[in-house]
């Protein structure tokens, strides 16, 4: 696990823990706490989708670029291997 998504974890555990804490202490019903919580939930819940979208748009962004930088490499490879071959053949005939 990267540092940044180590801090990320961090971050939104402290988020809930703070939430949690600070519907646990208010002055509420137990009905409106329950709701207090379900609604809570559903925010993070949401949160957590998009950010898991996030990561995902930007894993496959990357993948992409890294799949066109090793076809370009290997292409690259081909064409020195393929000269360094034509020149091997030239030197041989003479």
């Amino acid at each position: 696990m990267s540092k940044g998504s180590k801090v990320a974890l961090g971050a939104v555990i402290g988020a809930v823990s703070g939430i949690v804490a600070g519907i646990l202490t208010a002055p509420k019903s137990g009905k409106e706490t329950r709701e207090d919580i379900k609604r809570k939930a559903e925010e993070l819940k949401d949160q957590a989708l998009d950010t898991a979208d996030d990561v995902r748009a930007s894993a496959e962004a990357k993948a992409r670029e890294f799949d066109a930088k090793a076809k370009e490499l290997r292409d690259a490879a081909e064409k020195k291997a393929r000269s360094l071959h034509d020149e091997v053949k030239k030197e041989a005939n003479r």
